[in-house]
């Protein structure tokens, strides 16, 4: 209830209104049963309008930082999540990326929409990063294709540790369904998984026109202020 308010009477309209986000492909996502969006994420608002221009709910993976945040900002941001029914995932230690393929495959199997950032995290120099091959795990043990996504403009209007974002207008492009049933049965394979999570990144990549780097961006971050990086 709560999702479709903000989606229909408060969010969505605002946001339509601030942006006039252009919107490419919409026809490409399915009208129902179970699919993968998976886009580039440049901006916090990404999780507000991709979801405000899509007919469809969608459950996105939301990192656990934002479920348990100090104090009375921690506790509103956090009952705001759950609210829309996002998911909070713990990236931190062994295990991890398992733990966030299953919940992913969970909500899958119930025939939803799931939203997901192969990147693992916003890129912090508007470039797109290499992605993680849970995205491939997924697709693959769920049998659902994927719709690549890309937001254009996002990075300029909020780029990360900006609390505001500016006005402008952005650009939402979905590419077409790939379809990755001639790997069935090879989940486990990372070789299998390393190739449909490069070709899902490569759509990706076609749609942004961002400049890629074959890195993943927690290590570029860390690498670019002197410390050493990590993930899983």
């Amino acid at each position: 209830m709560f999702y479709l308010l903000l989606k229909y009477v408060v969010i969505g309209p605002l946001l339509r209104l601030l942006f006039r986000p252009r919107i490419e492909g919409l026809e490409r996502v399915p009208e129902e049963g179970a699919a993968i969006i998976a886009g580039n994420h440049l901006s916090f608002s990404d999780h507000f309008l991709m979801p405000a221009i899509l007919r469809r709910r969608i459950t996105f993976l939301a990192k656990a930082e934002y479920f348990t945040g100090p104090g009375l900002k921690g506790r509103l941001t956090a009952a705001f999540f759950r609210s829309i029914g996002q998911i909070p995932v713990d990236r931190a230690g062994r295990g991890a990326g398992r733990a966030a393929v299953e919940e992913g495959v969970g909500v899958l199997r119930k025939g939803e929409l799931l939203g997901i950032y192969p990147e693992g995290t916003r890129s912090h120099d508007g470039r797109l990063y290499k992605g993680r091959v849970g995205v491939a795990s997924m697709a693959l043990r769920a049998g659902v294709p994927v719709i690549p996504c890309a937001m254009v403009g996002t990075f300029e209007i909020q780029p990360p540790g900006r609390r505001l974002p500016r006005l402008g207008r952005v650009t939402i492009r979905f590419g077409e369904p790939l379809d990755f049933s001639r790997h069935a049965g090879l989940e486990d394979e990372r070789a299998v998984l390393r190739a449909v999570t490069d070709e899902i990144m490569h759509e990706i990549l076609q749609l942004s026109g961002q400049e890629y780097v074959d890195q993943y961006a927690p290590d570029a971050k860390a690498a670019s202020s002197g410390r050493s990086g990590g993930g899983v």
